[in-house]
């Protein structure tokens, strides 16, 4: 965190970049599907997008689980 900055703004400025980089690079990926430069099988597609997938369900439970944390039951 900068100084001075709270923890709610450096969460918006460091998770837009973060999210923006990986956009970036999941379009950058995508450029890698032109068969007239690249050679991929099936297995090769299902591979790195089953870990990507796979990351991006691990980073969204952890957000999940912290949300779920801070409940209370009010009787």
């Amino acid at each position: 965190m900068r100084q001075g900055e709270n923890k709610r703004s450096a969460f918006k400025r460091l998770g837009t970049n973060r999210a923006n980089r990986i956009i970036k690079d999941i379009s950058l990926l995508g450029n890698l599907s032109n068969r007239h430069n690249y050679s991929y099988t099936e297995d090769d597609v299902k591979s790195m997008f089953g870990a990507i997938e796979e990351e991006i369900h691990l980073a969204k439970s952890r957000y999940l689980v912290s949300l779920k944390r801070g409940r209370r039951i009010k009787l």
